[in-house]
């Protein structure tokens, strides 16, 4: 509790005076949407198979819808970077993106049981089912590597070592949540279990940058 007091009194008190802190917490939360994002799409794989099967088709489909997804939203989050971007705004999006993940836990079985009986295609059925589970969460979580960038960058020289870092955090993660997902997790926690871990970490990490609500201006980044 003293810890938990001493960090909001850091935060609340002097924002701007704790520049590292506030960087600190950016590299970890796209670190940790990395590792979220290949955790969830392993684990699609692990909830569609029963249903469509565990064949090549199965994650060719759930490959796309991720990547199309996560393309969409890399073009969202650099847009809404452009309106008042703080960590506070950063941590909002990884709360919605743990809580837009819920469904999956909740109405899983009953979407993927729904699909299976009027799509008799496993191809099609597979992404049916990993758009209609998968396709909202990873369009949220993909907004937060661009967002996370324009919060790093202070001068217009030195954006492009920003991405560079920003970007081997958020790998980083993804490779740890891969290995993570793939070797323990799914051996030593059900499905539901894992799902709910990781929502249950995203939207503490989301609710740790809140009290940062300092707002980015145009001249810390160099356009003044």
């Amino acid at each position: 509790m003293h810890a938990e007091s001493e960090f909001m009194r850091l935060a609340q008190a002097h924002p701007l005076k704790h520049p590292k802190l506030r960087q600190a917490l950016v590299f970890l939360l796209a670190g940790w949407s990395g590792f979220y994002v290949m955790a969830v799409e392993l684990l699609s794989g692990r909830l569609i198979a029963p249903t469509f099967g565990n064949s090549i088709y199965v994650w060719g489909g759930i490959i796309t819808v991720f990547m199309l997804a996560l393309s969409l939203g890399y073009l969202l989050g650099g847009q809404f970077s452009l309106q008042r971007p703080s960590l506070r705004r950063l941590g909002v999006i990884l709360i919605v993106a743990g809580l837009s993940t819920l469904p999956v836990v909740a109405l899983g079985d009953p979407i993927l049981n729904w699909l299976f009986d009027h799509i008799a295609d496993p191809r099609y059925g597979t992404l049916a089912a990993s758009t209609a589970l998968f396709f909202v969460p990873t369009v949220i979580s993909g907004m937060v590597s661009p967002y996370a960038i324009r919060l790093l960058v202070r001068q217009l020289a030195q954006s492009g070592k920003s991405a560079g870092r920003l970007y081997f955090v958020s790998t980083f993660g993804s490779a740890a949540g891969t290995l993570m997902t793939s070797f323990y997790l799914v051996l030593w926690f059900e499905l539901t279990q894992i799902y709910l871990g990781l929502i249950a970490v995203s939207v503490l990490l989301g609710i740790a940058a809140l009290p940062f609500g300092e707002v980015v201006h145009d001249k810390e980044a160099g356009h003044a």
